[in-house]
């Protein structure tokens, strides 16, 4: 991934809120960053009641992290585990200072290459994924690839991609087309993943 542009001077002025769950209504600071663009209220709000019935007690990886806002907002509505993964050392400080603040315990945050960390990774497999790139940097194919060839997921694990609508994004015939939301230019889809290959 390009490096992001440093500059020492940043403040975390921008705000993310928790929509529901244990932390509901909080409200959390977001570094003001370029290519950091937490996924809107309107399209999160959408894509939690379409894991409703799956987020508790689930392994979350939030993939490209950000400001955390999804993976927040999954342990907020019960997930057992989220892996916080970005590559922005002043983005991961603020995520870990938010994770303090919240008094979480069942979270992980890795200052690393999201797509390097996936194709080394080890370990039990997730239930659900958020991958969201910055937009300017296309990561959507190496980092499925990358998902996949690592074998971290499970057999009815659901992922998450936001992605420009104006992209084309390609995913193995594995993931099955679950839910979609076109919001402005963005475009939100949720995939399933079906081990066994079949096709619905």
């Amino acid at each position: 991934m390009p490096p992001r542009r440093k500059n020492l001077t940043k403040t975390a002025e921008s705000k993310i809120r928790i929509i529901s769950g244990q932390w509901r209504g909080r409200k959390l600071p977001v570094l003001d960053e370029p290519g950091l663009r937490p996924t809107g209220s309107r399209t999160k709000e959408t894509l939690f009641n379409w894991l409703s019935l799956y987020i508790a007690d689930s392994r979350c990886l939030d993939a490209f992290a950000g400001s955390g806002s999804l993976g927040m907002e999954a342990l907020s509505r019960g997930a057992a585990h989220t892996d916080f993964i970005d590559n922005n050392r002043e983005v991961i400080q603020v995520l870990r200072s938010n994770l303090a603040l919240l008094k979480c315990n069942n979270a992980t945050v890795q200052h690393t290459d999201p797509v390097s960390w996936l194709n080394n990774k080890k370990g039990a497999p997730y239930d659900i994924v958020f991958i969201d790139p910055p937009f300017s940097t296309p990561l959507w194919h190496s980092t499925t690839e990358a998902l996949v060839n690592s074998n971290m997921l499970q057999s009815d694990a659901l992922i998450y991609i936001e992605s420009p609508r104006t992209e084309v994004i390609t995913v193995p015939k594995s993931w099955q087309l679950h839910r979609q939301l076109d919001a402005g230019q963005v475009c939100a889809r949720l995939y399933k993943f079906d081990s066994t290959g079949n096709q619905a």
